[in-house]
């Protein structure tokens, strides 16, 4: 994966060079990354983005787990929240059972390298989330492991709900208090089971629907009055304001949810119908944009 965003000054030297050099030359052209759009198709400028998720009380920023382009943004929204007040930050990419260790790492009682061996971290973590969690650390801001430790969800899966009736007590503290509330005809969900075909069972789309059940319950268990939470997670976690934005509503209707969502279309001059309302914004990054390998 290209990481523009995240080596150090040093490391990108080379390729500012080379964009001056392209920049100046005579038939050069700035091609752009990416494009912001409200729900209804309206594109709307980087300013008018953080003025608009800086007045929410949580906002879920959906991505892409392999674009640069998110992550990248990821880290100038939760920049932008922390200048502006209190903010709580959280992510997917954390399970709940690893918050001790986490917890331990942001008081600087252990280092990186031994975060990274007792946490079970994604594998690019040191490239697209480290950034994050370090923000938080120099800022002496909280961050929660909202998701669900992945045993449970794979338990689900298998065996549907009725697999946590045999966690122990004390793990039930790393999910959201059962039982756990299902929808099963959410159109997420049944999109969900018709996308998986062959593979797809109910019990699949209930795993999924633990994770977001997860993220809603630490998110609502860790917001705190005053303060904003920036939530970062898959996509269609929260697409279309369900996923987590749908557990969110029934236990915190009053709130204000924002949510972001990232494509890739075709083209960034103007928002494809199949994407308009899928999000309050949506990023729609450049198809030509390297990814994770």
């Amino acid at each position: 994966m290209s990481k523009p965003f995240h080596s150090g000054p040093m490391g990108r030297v080379p390729s500012l060079i080379a964009a001056f050099l392209l920049v100046g030359a005579a038939s050069a052209q700035v091609l752009p990354a990416y494009a912001l759009f409200n729900a209804n198709g309206k594109k709307i400028s980087h300013k008018k983005f953080l003025r608009t998720v800086s007045d929410a009380d949580v906002v879920l920023f959906g991505e892409q787990h392999n674009n640069p382009i998110a992550h990248w943004l990821e880290l100038v929204v939760a920049q932008e929240l922390a200048a502006r007040g209190p903010l709580v930050m959280g992510a997917e990419m954390i399970e709940a059972d690893d918050q001790t260790v986490l917890d331990r790492y942001l008081r600087g009682e252990i280092d990186q390298a031994a975060f990274d061996t007792l946490a079970c971290l994604w594998p690019n973590h040191a490239t697209d989330y480290a950034a994050l969690v370090d923000l938080a650390k120099e800022k002496n801001l909280p961050f929660i492991a909202t998701n669900v430790p992945r045993r449970y969800a794979r338990a689900v899966s298998r065996g549907g709900f009725e697999a946590l009736d045999t966690v122990p007590p004390a793990e039930r503290a790393w999910m959201a208090s059962l039982p756990i509330p299902f929808d099963p005809n959410l159109p997420g969900y049944m999109k969900m089971l018709t996308m998986l075909g062959d593979h797809g069972t109910p019990d699949v789309v209930k795993a999924q629907a633990l994770k977001d059940a997860t993220m809603a319950y630490f998110i609502a268990q860790n917001a705190k009055k005053g303060s904003r939470f920036l939530n970062f997670n898959g996509s269609f976690h929260s697409d279309f304001h369900e996923g987590i934005a749908w557990y969110l509503k029934q236990a915190h209707p009053e709130w204000k949810v924002m949510t972001i969502a990232t494509v890739i279309p075709e083209q960034l001059d103007r928002l494809d119908a199949e994407f308009r309302g899928q999000a309050d914004i949506i990023l729609c990054v450049d198809e030509d944009i390297p990814g994770s390998d």
